[in-house]
């Protein structure tokens, strides 16, 4: 075997190997999903603004059956009027903002909302951390901010809103009273207010170590197993690629 026919077989080998590098990366990184919010003309201390929230589906296996958004500083839940969403869901208030919920979505099907608000804050940028629930009991958190130095950690981003700077004499209306408790949802305007859940009151939740335990259940779709078997599987062919191409070596010299 003549050593540029050997040379040949090294580059192939290489390319080959790369290939199999490159479809493992892809196969071991799960698609990134997440939550987004529009607001046409939204700025600060606009009011009667509609959002437009939009929470795309990552599993495979259960449908989208509940959103919790908490809402940021300088919106109260009272000022949150439910405008449309996915059929059979109602609105209903909580202690740190509201939930949209009804009947399981089709497999893979994402769920879109929209709320009107009273009036946005005076802020450069709004937060709202969401809680995204499935069919089969699976919590997704979207409540991580961007911290300095880079990185969102899981990757589970709370949707941001822009806002423009506020029109000339644009002031901030007066509160409005809360609603009375009831556990009743509503499709209208909401005039109850239902008890937060143990998950939605966790309004801090990405700063406590309860968190770390419910980000990883929310990431239980990119299980370790996978990689590490495709890594095994990738050592064995370098091994026996390089066991190969020695052994050809050995025999061109003889």
């Amino acid at each position: 075997m003549s050593r540029s026919t050997t040379a040949r077989t090294a580059r192939r080998l290489f390319v080959v190997t790369a290939a199999v590098l490159a479809a493992s990366v892809a196969l071991a990184v799960p698609a990134s999903a997440h939550v987004e919010v529009e607001a046409e003309g939204a700025a600060a201390l606009a009011e009667n603004v509609t959002l437009n929230f939009t929470a795309e589906s990552e599993s495979g296996k259960a449908g989208i059956t509940k959103l919790e958004v908490i809402l940021p500083e300088g919106m109260a839940p009272a000022d949150i009027t439910y405008k449309e969403g996915p059929t059979g869901w109602k609105l209903a208030l909580t202690d740190l903002g509201y939930a949209v919920s009804g009947p399981a979505l089709a497999t893979g099907k994402d769920a879109a909302h929209s709320v009107t608000v009273r009036q946005l804050p005076d802020a450069k940028s709004l937060a709202f951390k969401t809680l995204q629930t499935y069919s089969d009991g699976r919590l997704d958190r979207w409540i991580e901010l961007e911290k300095s130095g880079g990185g969102h950690g899981h990757g589970h981003s709370a949707p941001i809103l822009e806002l423009k700077p506020a029109a000339p004499g644009a002031k901030p209306v007066s509160p409005r009273p809360t609603p009375s408790p009831s556990a009743e949802p509503t499709t209208a305007a909401p005039s109850t207010a239902a008890p937060s859940t143990p998950a939605a009151v966790d309004d801090k939740a990405g700063d406590k170590a309860g968190d770390k335990a419910a980000a990883e259940k929310s990431d239980a779709g990119s299980s370790p197993a996978l990689p590490i078997a495709i890594g095994v599987v990738v050592l064995a062919a370098l091994a026996g690629g390089a066991w190969w191409w020695k052994r050809r070596s050995t025999a061109g010299s003889a």
